[in-house]
């Protein structure tokens, strides 16, 4: 009785799925399905049999957004990066609040998508206060702007492997920082502040941890030394490959955090960069510059398997069709 019951439950979830619904739009002015973000992801069927795309309309979101891992295989569209805003200002010591519960966007869900979106944590100069905490596995963010200031990205998920192309991060103090392992192609890091743009806390037996390619760095007026990362902890491992460099970057490139013995554990390493501060000769003695295999090995080869989906994921031109 138990085999049938089970079996006659597994067909009534996986068929007819065109009974659930998988388009969603979220307008402020009213004029979709949902004024909110989170009550159109509440409505979502969790583990859909096909993909769940979220058009949003322009406008400015203040609210703090879960998507769960159960939403697995969501896109979020927003109708253009620069006018599709979620935002909010929570910060690490307000209330019970840490770095880890301060984001204003926590997502979750593998196999997600966003496109043309504006994630923001306004609290301003506070300390910790994360815009984008993710920790979802094969996420995308393609042409999607991160404003912040401390840790305004967190890019969580010992296992998970992530995606930005065509992006604008911006921040003061570690504002990339986790265990994921995370590919940046083409974006734009504006630093606010003198600090350290990077803090991996990359697992020991991971091959790789942040890796920029064809990036620029820009930094405001005040800025004149920028390290390129520091380890949050022991093994982090970050590469910047063919980036744009300017002069504020710091001779050295590189930070132990005040400890000696990351030195011995931490992979930091460059390849090919230019601009002026781009230079070799004062880069710190324990990082590397990479020869033309060990930078086709650590990109390409770590991470081809995820790479293939993401890449035929980030390439396709999705309309916004709310």
């Amino acid at each position: 009785m138990i085999s049938i019951l089970s079996s006659q439950l597994s067909v009534a979830q996986t068929a007819n799925s065109q009974q659930y619904k998988y388009v969603f739009t979220v307008a402020k002015d009213g004029s979709g399905d949902y004024k909110y973000i989170q009550d159109a992801i509440d409505a979502m069927r969790v583990f859909p049999l096909e993909r769940i795309t979220l058009y949003i309309k322009n406008g400015v979101y203040n609210e703090k957004i879960e998507l769960p891992d159960n939403n697995t295989d969501v896109s979020f569209i927003g109708e253009s990066v620069d006018k599709t805003i979620i935002t909010f200002n929570d910060y690490s010591g307000r209330g019970k609040l840490t770095t880890f519960t301060s984001f204003t966007a926590r997502i979750s869900g593998n196999r997600f998508y966003a496109e043309n979106i504006s994630f923001v944590n306004s609290a301003g100069s506070v300390g910790q206060a994360v815009a984008l905490y993710v920790d979802a596995d094969k996420a995308v963010f393609k042409n999607c702007r991160f404003l912040g200031n401390q840790d305004t990205m967190y890019l969580a998920g010992e296992n998970s492997m992530q995606y930005f192309l065509n992006c604008f991060i911006e921040g003061t103090t570690d504002f990339i920082f986790g265990p994921a392992a995370a590919l940046f192609d083409s974006c734009t890091i504006r630093c606010k502040s003198n600090s350290f743009i990077t803090a991996a806390s990359t697992p020991k037996e991971k091959q790789v941890g942040f890796v920029f390619r064809d990036c620029k760095v820009v930094v405001d007026s005040a800025v004149n030394k920028v390290f390129l990362g520091r380890p949050w902890r022991g093994y982090s491992k970050t590469i910047f490959l063919h980036c744009e460099l300017p002069k504020e970057i710091a001779p050295e490139g590189w930070n132990n955090w005040g400890n000696t013995d990351n030195e011995k554990t931490a992979f930091y390493a460059e390849y090919k960069n230019y601009g002026e501060g781009a230079s070799k000769d004062k880069r710190a003695g324990w990082s590397r510059q990479l020869t033309d295999k060990e930078a086709k090995d650590l990109v390409d080869n770590q991470f081809s398997k995820p790479r293939n989906w993401i890449l035929e994921t980030a390439t396709k031109k999705t309309p916004f069709k709310p």
